[in-house]
């Protein structure tokens, strides 16, 4: 028997990084869009751990992610999107050299109540180059502050998309993954011409 076969296209496997302050959402973020079971590295927060891990107001938070959160999402034939929630908390921040390398870009997620939380966040992946998204959740369905006032606390550029975010809804997710996908595919594109 003779068969023919179309030689199958691999997928390409693309790494974004999930990041932002403590008790943002990025936990929520990877679970809301991933296709697989996500992987989270979770542990429960201990009376240790009061004064140094601030979720914020009315929250119920009672664990905190202490490596990293991991997912997958297909875009198409051609393309999966690995995505790795980073801790939010300064004392995890040694980990995010490791996590960034080789990541197309980042998510960085913002609660707009407490801006403060995500400048490591941003600074960082400016350093570093890697093209970035701000990603304001709306927490109780709301966001406290004016995108462009948000743009302008953080210091980000204009190029730098600012967007209103609901971690509980999936299609949100997904049209933060794809801005930050053309933003991204942009700059390489810009890079080789």
């Amino acid at each position: 028997m003779d068969y023919e076969r179309s030689p199958e296209k691999v997928p390409s496997a693309l790494k974004i990084l999930i990041a932002g302050g403590f008790g943002v959402g990025k936990t929520t973020a990877v679970g809301a869009i991933s296709e697989i079971s996500p992987l989270r590295t979770e542990a429960e927060m201990t009376t240790l751990s009061l004064g140094i891990d601030v979720p914020g107001q009315d929250t119920a938070k009672q664990t905190t992610t202490v490596a990293m959160d991991f997912g997958r999402v297909t875009i198409d034939r051609t393309l999966k999107l690995y995505l790795f929630g980073t801790p939010g908390q300064a004392r995890f921040g040694f980990m995010w050299g490791d996590l960034a390398r080789g990541a197309l870009g980042a998510v960085v997620m913002v609660d707009s109540r407490r801006l403060d939380d995500c400048h490591a966040a941003v600074d960082y992946f400016e350093r570093a180059h890697l093209p970035l998204v701000i990603a304001v959740n709306a927490f109780d369905g709301k966001i406290d502050n004016d995108l462009e006032e948000i743009r302008w606390a953080l210091a980000v550029a204009d190029s730098v998309p600012v967007l209103a975010f609901d971690v509980l809804n999936r299609a949100s997710v997904r049209d933060t993954l794809l801005v930050l996908l053309d933003r991204a595919l942009a700059e390489a594109y810009r890079k080789v011409s």
